[in-house]
């Protein structure tokens, strides 16, 4: 069974909870989303298994998830890119935000979101229960197709491309 650290919007925590309840519930709970960029400042995104118990079927991030109790938010960026995308690289936290979306499956989405940026050229090694496409592609193009069709996104993709955009063009800029 897997376990979130239940936090305060000072980010400090305040309990754990099985994470379907905490889901169910709506509870604010300390996440973190990664985003890793190639050479060409591609953005590496995954489809989400369809079998995912909410938001199958979907393209997002690299990869998101929850930190583990005593693990950092990089730590836990690190190896959930290797559980789900079959590399690892070094992640930088770059920013962080609260926000609360309602999902399919009756839940709701309540985190405290960290989001790290990290660099990677090659293609990944998914794991099919977790990620059953990916591509990298160009930040214009994205913001584009996701204005035309926004139905093919998770929620919190859409909430946080943006300021991942205004950020990594201030880190080139």
């Amino acid at each position: 069974m897997e376990y979130v650290i239940l936090v305060n919007e000072q980010d400090e925590p305040i309990g754990e909870m099985e994470k379907m309840k905490a889901h169910e519930k709506g509870l604010l709970h300390r996440a973190f989303s990664v985003f890793i960029f190639n050479d060409q400042n591609e953005l590496l995104l995954q489809k989400r298994a369809s079998s995912k118990y909410h938001s199958g079927g979907l393209w997002t991030n690299s990869c998101c998830s929850h930190p583990r109790k005593n693990e950092s938010i990089a730590e836990a960026g690190e190896r959930r890119l290797m559980e789900e995308m079959g590399f690892t690289v070094p992640v930088e936290p770059v920013f962080s935000f609260i926000y609360k979306a309602e999902l399919d499956q009756g839940l709701t989405e309540h985190e405290l979101d960290h989001v790290l940026i990290g660099r990677y050229n090659d293609a990944p090694n998914l794991n099919p229960d977790e990620v059953e496409d990916w591509k990298y592609v160009n930040l214009d193009e994205l913001s584009d197709h996701m204005k035309e069709q926004p139905e093919v996104y998770t929620e919190w993709f859409k909430i946080i491309f943006d300021r991942v955009r205004e950020t990594l063009h201030q880190a080139i800029s």
